[in-house]
């Protein structure tokens, strides 16, 4: 499977010009299909934008061309949106512009009010993952996901790129997604104790700067 960089921290262009850096990349742990990649726009107020992958041109080690323009870029969904949701609070938490300071007045009861929130806007079923993410074996913590490798035809992750490290050295362990148990908010949970990963093999992976529409992809969740 040929393979391509798609790192995360990195530098990213637009069609017309530097637009931003990667964050996270997005997909869905049942699938396991990339679907999105987060860029940080370095324009104010610095949102990060959902990037569909086929937007993808090109990339290396430290930078990724997209297909869209900046304007484009900024009119895509944003990661983080905010609203206002009904909330009961107590009495003695609430505030109102209508009370006097200074009066001592307090609410005795509970008060429905609306709140504003923050919200991650990633399609449903799908996680965000980004460099570093825990990885937990079933008898514990093992190390933090330092690359997923994609095939680009499918946008399929095949395996992760788990990183471990000892106080003299680290390893980088390749594990097939098939000992993926299940996937939450910024941890991954194998179906593999400590000792079966000990004995996976270590095999450094061969990169090469590729166009996303051709051959396969190799997605390093890497910050330069």
């Amino acid at each position: 499977m040929k393979m391509i960089d798609l790192p995360l921290n990195a530098e990213v262009h637009c069609s017309n010009g530097p637009a931003g850096r990667s964050t996270h990349v997005i997909g869905n742990p049942i699938s396991r299909e990339i679907t999105h990649l987060v860029v940080k726009s370095y324009l104010p107020p610095f949102h990060e934008y959902l990037v569909p992958i086929d937007q993808i041109e090109e990339t290396t080690d430290n930078h990724i061309e997209l297909r869209c323009s900046r304007d484009d870029l900024n009119k895509m969904k944003p990661l983080e949106v905010e609203e206002y949701k009904g909330a009961e609070v107590p009495g003695y938490l609430y505030w109102s512009p209508h009370v006097i300071p200074g009066t001592g007045y307090l609410y005795s009861e509970d008060v429905e009010t609306h709140i504003l929130v923050k919200r991650r806007n990633i399609p449903e079923g799908e996680v965000a993952l980004q460099r570093g993410a825990r990885v937990e074996a079933t008898d514990g913590y093992v190390g933090q996901v330092d690359e997923l490798l994609v095939n680009s035809n499918s946008m399929q992750v095949t395996h992760l790129v788990l990183l471990e490290r000892h106080i003299f050295q680290k390893r980088e362990i390749t594990i097939p997604v098939s000992q993926i148990d299940h996937v939450s908010e910024n941890t991954i949970y194998l179906k593999l104790d400590r000792q079966s990963i000990e004995v996976l093999p270590t095999t450094p992976v061969q990169r090469s700067t590729r166009s996303v529409s051709k051959g396969g992809a190799y997605l390093p969740l890497k910050s330069h």
